[in-house]
């Protein structure tokens, strides 16, 4: 691998509770490249959230290290580095679409002009360019979802952290979600590196370049699981007797690190 644009060197996570340490991540290594989609999956409390937590600098390792882009995670974030999608979309009610997703250009004092020209060139690629003066209660679920990405690449980060983005939707949106994520991502210029965080094991393997399977807690990596399905991805591709292979061998050492 070239130099990581993300890399962690034998990280370790503490929490304090009332009834004593309680250890998250523990020994933990990994290096992922520019442009790399990874998905990390586990059991719950296994840590992946925590991982990523540590990559935005919103939490502090107890032990080892982590870089991103060759800095520390607070420089990183002060460079704008990344950008975030949770679970729920977190929009504004009172601003329209295109404002929503103009929001952090204008945090960092962009031009308005060049804040609204950016919003509607996400806004088309995301398939919203009909409902830039929408309000987020007039979208769909997964219309939503899909401005807070637009949003989370509005001011063009190098890294995109995503925490179970798709989770709270249905099935069939789910995978149509998952597909629209792959052309977003394969259509920006340029091409984020991604993290995905999933409970689904077709998801990781439909979305990823490699899977990293996390183990009960203390979360350590129990194996990096590369995805050898070609791209685009597509509905078919769901259907690829590899598709289910890998699928299992990803089960498989869920299992076996319980």
């Amino acid at each position: 691998m070239d130099t990581p644009i993300i890399e962690f060197d034998r990280v370790s996570k503490i929490y304090s509770s009332g009834g004593g340490p309680i250890t998250a991540l523990h020994d933990v290594s990994l290096r992922i490249a520019a442009g790399e989609f990874v998905a990390l999956i586990g059991p719950s409390g296994c840590g992946k959230s925590t991982l990523m937590r540590l990559i935005g600098d919103l939490e502090q390792p107890s032990g080892g290290s982590v870089r991103v882009k060759s800095k520390t995670p607070e420089q990183a974030r002060r460079d704008r580095d990344y950008g975030i999608v949770f679970q729920a979309p977190v929009l504004y009610d009172w601003r329209t679409v295109s404002r929503n997703v103009e929001l952090p250009l204008e945090i960092m004092g962009r031009p308005k002009e060049q804040r609204r020209e950016r919003a509607l060139s996400l806004l088309r690629l995301v398939g919203l360019g009909d409902f830039a003066d929408a309000y987020p209660h007039q979208l769909s679920g997964g219309m939503q979802q899909r401005a807070a990405i637009a949003r989370a690449l509005s001011f063009e980060p190098s890294i995109l952290l995503m925490d179970e983005p798709f989770g709270a939707l249905d099935e069939i949106t789910r995978e149509r979600m998952q597909l629209e994520l792959l052309n977003i991502w394969s259509g920006a210029n340029p091409r984020p590196t991604v993290i995905f965080v999933t409970h689904s094991i077709p998801e990781a393997v439909f979305l990823a370049d490699r899977v990293v399977v996390m183990s009960p807690r203390p979360g350590r990596v129990q194996r990096v699981i590369p995805v050898d399905l070609s791209r685009p991805r597509t509905y078919e591709t769901r259907e690829d007797p590899r598709f289910f292979a890998l699928v299992t061998e990803v089960r498989e050492c869920l299992r076996t690190a319980e």
